[in-house]
């Protein structure tokens, strides 16, 4: 039973929640339930009905609708004497500034991705406003409080960086599936129906002149004399077999390698008709494009079945058929969607068929739609258990108990019987950029670098800043926002492509320079020192900023993950989910994990599997003696940029 201070404490809050999703949907449910009188709602999402699974406030007549409206208006329904406004909008809008914030008693976040927690993290912090920040994944879940002064910031602790493969890995030497997927999906899908002036690595042409004729020109370019089949057969012994035969002739590639085989069509079907389903004339009859499926075209349809060669290529073909002959307006304007049936048929087949060439095990549709939309698969009760320990530590925050606290962890498996594992607040970090103002070193080549490279490669990627400004001393080189003139614009864009050393106030080695984000009230000064060479595979920026460390990123791939991870696929590795996010559909960076020992003290990082940061001793040692050495605590973080967006 809530006491007479509790009940008071939540009768007189204005909370703010960013995210209407998965754990948002469960959030405000406990908020209305528990008595809060006073809550404001930001998301820029509208429903889909991937969503209708486990966002219980949500019905399939909503789809298409704000997230955050169609939520206040379900929980008015059973609370309709409680205040709740919902803003259907990206929380990084300018009218989302600090002062906005300053209204509210405490800020809840149920976000899907970094960038949008960072910048709710410094609006808190410049507001003065306690931050309870949460998320999910599988059965995993965490609960952390953020308070100015007493707690560590969100971005006091290194933040996992996104994975990334390299070019040459993903069209020369794949070894995993993702990379498959990656060369399927951002490459040949790209090639064939995305922009096609975009360049791309997939057009590989012959040395030898004698037998490169045929491939001198741009091979995905339809001939004039070809009909659908013969452009696909075309595009098909190129991609896996000229392309592959080609890269074969390079000896020293594969002198520790095992050899990819080209594989070409006449090899997959001889001169075998596709079989279709019966019902194929009904199917191409149907004008609702985005129900369109190479599998019910084929009689395919188990996605869990992980189909042969022979059937990865006639989906292939299948998929690229109805692409030209159904989808041909939008061709040319195509990019990979998660939710289009044919587009992930596609990058299936194709992902499929160039991991037979290199002896890679084969995934079913299912597994290669988690992989190429990046998905971990929610379990609703995770959401729920998360949503009621915000609750408990909002009211922790607004009674000011900052010494009872907690961030709480939810485990997988029972450790020391118990699978909430509460761990007192840190400390703030004394070497944190942005809530102890600590300087940040740069080396650049300042005789070569562009303010152009310094805004989009530390500005705003690492920093986060959405409205930068950046001075040298008194003078103003660079600024962000709406109320600049004409005439000031065209001068910071005519700054952008000057050289570091030759800006009207000269960024040299021993410059201190001043940046700055008006909207998130954040400043940052930064040492520049001045490096003449960098090494292009360590450090492909051409720069190195120090006092901003991100968390390697891990070796292990995201595979499609059910059971937390478990890959559904006999012949596939089981993936780890070790990236937290607040839903299932949602992009999650492939990246290491933060990892605390469970015995309270630090463990080598060679001894935790995916563990990539660095672990400080303090924080170890907050965490219950355990039995079990063995058991770790993961603390799992966020992920993905692609959207920012309040899920």
């Amino acid at each position: 039973m809530a006491s007479v201070q509790q009940l008071s404490a939540i009768k007189d809050a204005k909370v703010l929640m960013v995210g209407a999703g998965g754990i948002g949907c469960e959030l405000l449910k406990t908020l209305a339930l528990s008595g809060f009188q006073d809550i404001h709602i930001i998301d820029m999402d509208t429903i889909e009905v991937s969503n209708l699974n486990r966002q219980f406030l949500f019905r399939q007549s909503h789809v298409g609708q704000s997230k955050a409206k169609v939520a206040r208006d379900a929980v008015l329904r059973f609370r309709p004497k409680i205040n709740i406004k919902s803003y259907h909008a990206n929380v990084k809008d300018s009218n989302f500034n600090v002062d906005f914030f300053k209204q509210f008693s405490v800020v809840l976040n149920g976000l899907d991705n970094l960038d949008a927690r960072r910048h709710v993290n410094r609006l808190c912090l410049a507001a003065d406003v306690p931050l309870v920040e949460s998320g999910t994944t599988g059965f995993l879940g965490q609960v952390t409080v953020h308070i100015k002064g007493k707690t560590e910031c969100y971005e006091c602790q290194p933040k996992p960086a996104p994975k990334t493969y390299p070019v040459c890995t993903i069209t020369s030497t794949p070894s995993k599936f993702v990379h498959c997927i990656v060369w399927a999906k951002d490459l040949l899908f790209a090639k064939l129906f995305g922009d096609k002036n975009q360049d791309n690595d997939l057009n590989v042409r012959s040395n030898d002149t004698a037998t490169s004729s045929e491939h001198s020109e741009d091979i995905f370019e339809p001939r004039k004399d070809e009909d659908i089949q013969q452009y696909a057969n075309r595009i098909y012994d190129h991609v896996f077999g000229h392309n592959i035969q080609t890269a074969l002739s390079n000896e020293e590639t594969w002198k520790n390698r095992n050899k990819p085989r080209p594989i070409y069509v006449k090899d997959v079907l001889s001169d075998e008709p596709i079989q279709q389903n019966g019902n194929v004339d009904k199917l191409l009859a149907n004008d609702n494009l985005s129900s369109l499926s190479a599998m019910a075209y084929l009689g395919l349809k188990n996605p869990q079945d992980i189909w042969s060669l022979k059937e990865n290529s006639r989906v292939f073909f299948a998929a690229l058929k109805l692409f030209f002959s159904k989808r041909q307006k939008e061709i040319g304007n195509l990019t990979f969607d998660k939710d289009d049936p044919l587009a992930v048929e596609f990058v299936t087949a194709a992902a499929n068929i160039r991991a037979a060439s290199f002896n890679i095990p084969l995934h079913s549709l299912f597994e290669a739609k988690g992989i190429a939309g990046n998905i971990v698969h929610a379990v609703a009760t995770t959401n729920a258990i998360i949503a009621g320990l915000i609750v408990i530590e909002a009211i922790k925050v607004l009674q000011n108990d900052a010494k009872n606290c907690r961030m709480t962890y939810c485990l997988q498996h029972p450790s020391r019987k118990m699978l909430l594992m509460p761990v007192e607040p840190f400390e703030p970090n004394k070497s944190c950029y942005v809530c102890s103002e600590t300087p940040l070193l740069l080396e650049v080549n300042t005789n070569r670098a562009k303010l152009r490279d310094l805004v989009e490669k530390v500005v705003t990627s690492k920093l986060g800043m959405s409205l930068p400004l950046i001075a040298h001393g008194s003078g103003l080189l660079y600024e962000v926002g709406d109320d600049l003139g004409k005439d000031e614009v065209a001068n910071y864009e005519a700054n952008l492509e000057k050289v570091l050393s030759e800006l009207p106030y000269a960024i040299t080695g021993g410059t201190i320079i001043t940046v700055e984000d008006l909207q998130q009230e954040l400043v940052c000064n930064i040492n520049i020192k001045h490096r003449e060479e960098f090494d292009e595979e360590k450090e492909p920026d051409g720069m190195v900023l120090h006092g901003w460390t991100p968390a390697p990123a891990a070796e292990n791939n995201k595979e499609a993950t059910d059971n937390n991870g478990a890959s559904t696929s006999s012949t596939s590795k089981p993936a780890s989910a070790d990236v937290m996010e607040a839903d299932d559909e949602l992009s999650i960076v492939e990246t290491g994990v933060e990892t605390l020992p469970a015995g309270g003290k630090k463990r080598k990082l060679s001894d935790v599997p995916n563990s990539e940061a660095p672990i400080d001793e303090k924080r170890a040692k907050k965490i219950p003696k355990e039995n079990d050495g063995d058991d770790v605590i993961v603390m799992l973080d966020d992920g993905n940029d692609d959207d920012i967006t309040a899920s």
